[in-house]
């Protein structure tokens, strides 16, 4: 089961996890120009079976009815994937309390909901995966401190339900994306652009942008049995940003 499986990282994940026999549950957000169709017809052409579930992840029922469609159409649970978000750029003397409160519900509050509606449905064996960022993850980011706020949150969230849920063999992890090419991060108003995505590549020491298909191997990963030892951890995916901080980096701007 995955959130945010209509583009970027979500639909990236749905098709690795597919080519390896993971039936998928794919959640999108209705309002989201990208379309989930693509995704099915990439999970389909890899031989994988799929169902699209329109969710806004701010919304318990809708989180509820995700799961309990997997369940209806699989019989179980055994991965869930949180990788719905959304970036907002609003330097902190604009920012309302609505635009606080909406990044916060999608990327903190989202993620909760959809592990709380996986967790009511999962006997365990599992492996639940939460996308985060280096963001907030690793530093922070001006103009955007409740997007940085949130995926920190991400972090302890995850970290605390990998020691509530291990009685019952459930492991929770966490990836810690740096720059990659999606959707998103290419949107040149609330996020990088490609023009300052380019120029990004020469402060990344392997100086290229990822792919998302690159941080689905994490999510794969950490999802399989290979990572059955290991909850409660972060795996950073940017091509050793984080690893040669500090650095001039460019502007959202």
């Amino acid at each position: 089961m995955i959130s945010g499986a209509a583009s970027g990282i979500g639909q990236a994940t749905a098709v690795r996890l597919a080519r390896r026999g993971v039936a998928i549950v794919a959640g999108y957000y209705p309002g989201d120009p990208h379309d989930v169709e693509e995704t099915c017809k990439q999970v389909r052409e890899v031989g994988g079976s799929i169902v699209a579930v329109p969710v806004d992840v701010r919304s318990r029922e809708e989180c509820d009815a995700l799961a309990a469609t997997a369940v209806e159409h699989f019989g179980r649970i055994d991965i869930a994937v949180a990788a719905a978000g959304i970036v907002r750029i609003s330097p902190i003397e604009e920012m309302s309390d609505g635009d606080w409160d909406n990044v916060l519900s999608v990327d903190l509050g989202g993620v909760m909901r959809v592990f709380r509606a996986t967790v009511e449905r999962m006997e365990g064996p599992g492996a639940l995966v939460a996308v985060s960022s280096v963001t907030g993850g690793i530093y922070g980011w001006d103009d955007h401190s409740h997007y940085a706020s949130a995926k920190a949150g991400v972090i302890g969230l995850s970290r605390s339900l990998a020691v509530e849920l291990s009685p019952r063999r459930i492991r929770v992890n966490v990836v810690l994306p740096g720059l990659i090419e999606t959707p998103q991060t290419m949107d040149g108003v609330n996020s990088m652009g490609a023009e300052n995505l380019a120029k990004a590549h020469d402060v990344i020491p392997l100086s290229r942008i990822g792919a998302a298909e690159e941080v689905a191997g994490a999510i794969d990963f950490l999802a399989s049995d290979a990572a059955s030892y290991i909850t409660g951890q972060q795996l950073v995916v940017d091509g050793g940003l984080s690893a040669r901080r500090p650095h001039t980096f460019p502007s959202s701007t």
